[in-house]
């Protein structure tokens, strides 16, 4: 049985920083390319940043390049997103979320998401 819990979500002012975890059980965890996505009020959820499972490959939306930096810790099976430079549209529940072995698009396990709230 695979579970993702995410945490690190909170209130932070424009211009700030938070750090987002995944803690993932199940085996395997370091054979599986990672991700986080985020879904805003009235919005559909979009991509944010992925991960491969060789930790040497990741990928981001536009919207966030260089504000944030995901990584993993595959002993202890968790994956991180540092999101710095905060801004309000980065407001958001994110999800983290384990990519498919079979598809480099279908996602098939995900979290129950936590709130990122960015103040003006």
């Amino acid at each position: 049985q695979v579970q993702l819990v995410e945490s690190g979500g909170g209130l932070v002012q424009a211009g700030g920083s938070l750090r987002l975890s995944c803690a993932a059980s199940g085996v395997f965890f370091s054979s599986y390319t990672m991700g986080w996505f985020r879904q805003a009020p009235g919005k559909e959820r979009e991509f944010v940043a992925a991960i491969n499972r060789s930790v040497g490959s990741t990928s981001y939306a536009d919207s966030v390049k260089g504000r944030f930096t995901i990584s993993r810790d595959n002993a202890k099976k968790t994956v991180y997103l540092q999101m710095n430079s905060l801004k309000p549209e980065d407001t958001a529940v994110y999800y983290c979320a384990r990519r498919s072995l079979t598809s480099t698009t279908i996602y098939d396990y995900w979290g129950q998401g936590t709130q990122v709230t960015v103040s003006s």
